[in-house]
């Protein structure tokens, strides 16, 4: 059997998920999982760190700066669109040397035979994501996917609530801000440009928002695991040896070191 982490957080919902292993019965204690959405470098496959160093190097800018908030913030539109060339250059090399991540073939048989919903939500663009799964994950289905042209993109939480509010999980607003109500708030957040990660979108209480608290987000970065915990998804970090910081993370549910390992834990309705 193998070993992985259960870290108990501070819980997003009340009720664990209901486990796959038999049929769901409504249960106070037990929801029944709705979901799962994926990041995909250092997700569903395995890491490729040097790219961003390249990035930044092609951008002139340092580690600490963000490189789509770089890149958003140029003043000009041919500025930016002259950045995103350099980064997707630089994927589309790196797309040929993509490595599926151990388990990652037998996670998604197993999601498929469930009947489990699959998503996508990355700050990659299309291209490595279209090459991933037509080389590794071929016939199986994952929608909506969520790439970079999707503003905000993670850390902010509304490609998660988009992906929720696509598979119909709605639930009324309390009147809280940081729940994108439609296709035409999503448009407002993103033409309000980068800032827009933190300018949460206000609803009124009984608007029917996204519900992403019947998803789990899995992921290797801190973007991943922030961006599901504001969602209210649980979340599920793939451990490695550069993220082992955010293992013990306020925002990190659980942690496994293979993608097959969730299996287990679904199974046993153990998140």
């Amino acid at each position: 059997m193998r070993k992985f982490s259960l870290m108990m957080k501070p819980e997003i919902s009340p009720a664990k998920f209901a486990p796959l292993s038999k049929p769901f019965q409504p249960d106070a204690d037990a929801r029944k999982l709705e979901g799962v959405v994926f990041d995909v470098d250092g997700t569903l496959c395995e890491p490729q760190m040097y790219m961003f160093a390249e990035m930044r190097a092609a951008l002139g800018i340092s580690k600490g700066t963000d490189i789509l908030d770089h890149v958003y913030s140029l003043h000009t539109a041919e500025e930016q669109h002259h950045a995103m060339e350099l980064i997707r250059g630089i994927e589309r090399t790196a797309m040929a040397l993509q490595v599926a991540q151990p388990g990652l073939v037998r996670l998604m048989e197993y999601l498929d035979e469930r009947g489990i919903r699959k998503g996508i939500c990355t700050r990659n663009f299309d291209a490595p994501v279209n090459s991933l799964l037509s080389k590794f994950l071929a016939g199986s289905i994952f929608g909506p996917i969520v790439t970079r042209d999707f503003r905000p993109p993670k850390p902010d939480p509304a490609g998660i609530l988009h992906i929720a509010r696509s598979w119909g999980l709605l639930r009324e607003s309390t009147g809280e801000a940081g729940v994108p109500l439609s296709d035409e708030e999503q448009r407002r957040a993103q033409n309000a440009g980068p800032s827009a990660a933190d300018d949460l979108v206000p609803t009124q209480r009984g608007d029917a928002v996204a519900d992403a608290s019947g998803l789990i987000m899995v992921g290797d970065s801190i973007d991943d695991i922030t961006a599901g915990r504001r969602a209210g998804a649980k979340t599920v970090l793939l451990v490695n040896d550069v993220n082992r910081d955010l293992a013990n993370h306020e925002n990190t549910d659980l942690v496994i070191s293979r993608l097959d390992d969730l299996i287990e834990v679904l199974e046993n309705g153990q998140l």
